[in-house]
């Protein structure tokens, strides 16, 4: 991996686990010569991770929104800001220009990205991995959200076993290296067979 993008909160959250989590990942990907793309944000966790990266020399690539920028919370201190006209358009240049993704603590814009390269990586859109980094347990629920999801048979087993979960930044890195994407033609067959049994 080249590039890693990052999705994090525009907040900076209740817990100071998740400010410093946020400046251990920009030391990593320092230390491990990648560049970091974000959404661009000079607010909460995105300014922390953005802050901490562009100190240690790495090279930061912000995608925003032209209506957010006007809202100025754009980081004016970027290697490289990419203005783009909606956040569909942000998301499929994250997409283009990463070779993985890690999601950290956030709000719903966190989630709505973390969720599309999930049905990016399950519809072979994508084949970039992509990490959780569950700080504090931030992602709990969410996690059991998912083993609710293939409970009631919405979510295939295989895919929630594919999603990279950790506390650990190391840890998270090394499964994310490891990352095999799922063959899509039998799960289309499955639910293919599925309706035929109505």
């Amino acid at each position: 991996m080249a590039r890693i993008c990052v999705f994090c909160g525009s907040s900076m959250g209740t817990r100071n686990e998740y400010k410093t989590a946020a400046h251990e990942l920009a030391n990593y990907i320092a230390a491990h010569d990648l560049g970091l793309v974000y959404g661009g944000a000079d607010v909460g966790l995105m300014k922390v991770l953005a802050d901490t990266a562009l100190e240690k020399g790495v090279e930061v690539i912000g995608i925003m929104p032209k209506r957010l920028i006007e809202k100025e919370v754009a980081h004016n201190n970027l290697t490289n800001m990419i203005v783009v006209e909606t956040m569909a358009e942000r998301k499929d240049k994250m997409v283009d220009m990463s070779d993985g993704f890690v999601a950290l603590p956030g709000g719903f814009g966190t989630f709505d990205e973390l969720s599309e390269i999930l049905t990016f990586n399950q519809l072979r859109i994508s084949d970039k991995p992509l990490g959780i980094l569950n700080i504090a347990g931030y992602f709990d629920e969410l996690l059991k959200f998912f083993n609710h999801a293939v409970g009631e048979g919405f979510v295939r087993k295989e895919h929630k076993e594919n999603v990279i979960v950790s506390h650990k930044i190391p840890d998270l890195m090394r499964q994310m290296n490891r990352y095999q994407p799922l063959t899509i033609g039998k799960w289309i067959e499955d639910i293919k067979n599925e309706s035929n049994h109505l």
